[in-house]
């Protein structure tokens, strides 16, 4: 089966990116496929790489950027919500005159387009959070 993701929940204000991933994750163990996570409203502050957790606690944007890399997860960050949160990737930060970019490895910056795609492409959309 071919499952697109959204989340619509920051990493550390609620359970929905810990509860995505965990699927992801299973999912991919069980041989499915993950066409595309989209990071939605405060969900899009999963893809910053100036998160730091202490050293107890799950690093959830390094989980999604392994996942990424280890199974060539498409992890989309929304354009517009990551602009109202100050999430930019170096073209962004270039076209909007600031001096870096903050975006994670694995992450990319897109519009609702992908969504929009996602749900199209996949056999289930599943959303988390509210």
């Amino acid at each position: 089966m071919r499952f697109a993701l959204q989340i619509n929940e920051g990493p550390y204000t609620h359970q929905a990116s810990d509860t995505a991933y965990q699927f992801a994750k299973a999912a991919l163990a069980r041989g499915h496929e993950i066409f595309r996570v989209f990071f939605y409203h405060d969900g899009v502050n999963n893809g910053t790489r100036y998160t730091v957790p202490p050293q107890d606690d799950r690093n959830l944007q390094k989980l999604w950027s392994d996942l990424a890399e280890q199974h060539n997860v498409d992890l989309v960050v929304c354009i517009a919500a990551a602009q109202r949160r100050g999430i930019l990737d170096a073209n962004e930060a270039k076209r909007q005159g600031k001096d870096g970019d903050n975006i994670a490895p694995g992450f990319r910056i897109s519009g609702l387009g992908q969504l929009i795609e996602a749900g199209i492409q996949a056999d289930r959309l599943i959303v988390f959070g509210d």
